[in-house]
């Protein structure tokens, strides 16, 4: 108790605009937080209760056999690697990052080893009934862990057989549905997040594997109604992140495809969700590879589900898991048309191609990072390819938190854009900040915008900043060579810095600073001196590589403008 009002008293003294809104808040300017009935969504409270369903099914059975060689299991961030007997001492070991900890109770390394070798399976899911089977609280039994746990076993077992003893596990698996049914993650539409509709895929994945019916129904309510609530018009995901949207699609898509199989009434639905995400990934794509905008989430890596982009081989790697599923699935993905890139753009997602040049901006409609939601400061910021290579690259993050690292990876300060006396672009979101106060503090929507030879964001976030107006950013392609202007309104003097990311080589010749891969060269020429110092491009949870940053800050009077080039040679 007493940590969390330290944490909280911290938040408030370094957050003047969380000041301003409690201020407001208490003389009856801003609407108080909606009331809402936590876990339980309004069109689901005459379904709640869950009770416990037998399931009705068969699966065959793994060989009971003990494990003889050793296995190595993909974590977040690492690999952990078992002799046979040490399988206990895996439930029962620290690690050092809360993600990699959840993962091991999700089973989560399961999907990436699609040829685990079932002793190991076997003996892993008895070492983890044993100690965790009957405990129902904690972290082992959040319900989206309890979800995955329970999804990544199944999927197993309808390819290679059920760890058992069969009975006992099937009833396990049952029990699953009312532990996740008792604690949906619903916290008012304010504050729900992708979880819900998660807790409902394994709701309705149960309930059709184990023959469960009123798990199947929740499940099913569930998927429909959030896809309503975390999809924006054109099909993206709210929550601000690349990475995420790819995990949601997979989600819904196993979702369609069970549907499918079982033949229920939900498969049209889940086929035009499915399709609708589907026609945005083409244009979140870029040449060089996907970019990782926003969060880059633990619950796989990101290569895992590159199956999901136009074209991808049928040996990706969650094509596998697929089985009889996949050409239905490759049929969908690959008719599919791009949704438009101004519909895409409407929903701060903007995609340009130009000549060798190709570009991804993401411009969080409110300017403020969605919440809840994995998107990150990074308004002003960019990913910009030439032909088939990153140039400038959006570093994604490592690891989740609130300090250190984790959160500095989040900031602006770790972004292609432009900070004011270090200050991010937008202040940190809140849940219960509603539109009006968010136009107070930062005024018109930012606006990204493109025509043929030319991209432009503003934005009025700095606007809370003493005398500091509009920032505008325009980028003008042309053949092998883009510019980039920089205007910012306002009086009196700033700090301001201009970053950009590169996993390029990066060396200063002369004045310039040229960036190598190979045979392809650019030179970036700025109006001010840059400095550049080693950074880490995060391509997985937990799995970095080197980068580099490029810094240019400068001391100016406002209005200010600046400009910086890079050509290929």
């Amino acid at each position: 108790m007493i940590q969390a009002l330290a944490r909280k008293a911290r938040q408030l003294a370094s957050d003047p605009i969380l000041r301003r809104w409690l201020a407001g808040r208490a003389m009856g300017r801003f609407p108080s937080e909606p009331t809402f009935a936590r876990h339980c969504p309004p069109y689901l409270k005459d379904l709640l209760p869950l009770e416990a369903e037998l399931p009705n099914t068969s699966f065959s059975a793994l060989a009971s056999e003990p494990p003889r060689t050793t296995i190595g299991l993909p974590l977040p961030g690492e690999t952990v690697r078992l002799q046979p007997g040490e399988e206990g001492q895996f439930f029962a070991r620290s690690f050092a990052d809360a993600e990699t900890a959840i993962a091991v109770h999700r089973f989560a390394w399961l999907p990436l080893l699609p040829d685990a070798d079932p002793a190991w399976v076997g003996i892993l899911w008895k070492a983890w009934r044993e100690r965790f089977g009957e405990l129902r609280s904690g972290i082992t039994w959040h319900p989206y862990t309890a979800a995955e746990r329970a999804i990544n076993i199944l999927n197993y077992a309808r390819r290679v057989g059920l760890p058992g003893p069969t009975h006992d596990t099937l009833a396990a698996l049952a029990g699953h549905a009312p532990a996740i049914a008792e604690r949906l993650e619903y916290f008012g539409d304010h504050h729900t997040s992708n979880h819900l509709a998660n807790n409902g895929r394994g709701l309705f994945l149960l309930g059709l594997h184990l023959g469960l019916p009123r798990a199947t129904a929740i499940g099913a309510k569930i998927l429909l109604a959030e896809a309503e609530h975390i999809l924006m018009a054109s099909g993206v995901l709210r929550e601000g992140s690349s990475h995420y949207h790819l995990l949601l699609t997979r989600a819904y898509t196993s979702a369609w495809l069970a549907a499918r199989r079982h033949d229920r009434p939900e498969a049209a639905a889940f086929e035009s969700i499915v399709s609708r995400m589907m026609a945005v990934i083409p244009r979140l794509a870029l040449p060089g590879g996907f970019p990782l905008i926003g969060d880059v989430s633990p619950d796989c890596p990101p290569a895992f589900l590159m199956g999901l982009l136009p074209k991808a081989a049928p040996q990706s790697d969650w094509l596998r898991d697929l089985g009889d599923d996949r050409s239905v699935f490759m049929e969908l993905r690959d008719r599919v048309p791009p949704i438009s890139i101004e519909q895409l753009a409407a929903d701060g997602w903007l995609r340009s191609d130009v000549g060798p040049w190709s570009g991804l901006w993401h411009v969080a409609p409110e300017g403020f990072a969605a919440m809840p939601g994995h998107g990150h400061q990074d308004t002003g910021s960019f990913e910009l390819h030439y032909e088939s290579l990153p140039v400038i690259r959006d570093p994604g993050r490592g690891a989740y938190g609130d300090t250190g690292d984790a959160a500095r990876f989040r900031s602006a300060a770790v972004h292609n854009g432009v900070t004011v006396d270090d200050n991010d672009p937008f202040p940190p979101n809140k849940p219960y900040y509603d539109p009006a106060f968010r136009r107070a503090v930062a005024g018109p929507a930012p606006r990204p915008y493109r025509d043929e030879n030319r991209v432009t964001v503003e934005h009025h976030g700095f606007a809370r900043l003493r005398n500091v107006g509009r920032v505008t950013r325009s980028w003008h392609f042309d053949g092998s060579s883009v510019r980039l202007d920089d205007n910012l309104e306002g009086a009196g003097r700033r700090r301001l810095c201009r970053r950009l990311h590169t996993t390029l080589s990066v060396e200063r010749t002369g004045d310039a600073i040229v960036l190598t891969n190979g045979s392809k060269r650019f030179r970036l020429v700025s109006d001010q001196p840059a400095q550049t110092r080693s950074t880490t491009y995060w391509s997985a949870y937990g799995l970095g590589e080197p980068a580099t940053v490029i810094e240019i800050a400068e001391y100016a009077a406002l209005p200010w403008t600046a400009t910086l080039k890079i050509e290929a040679i």
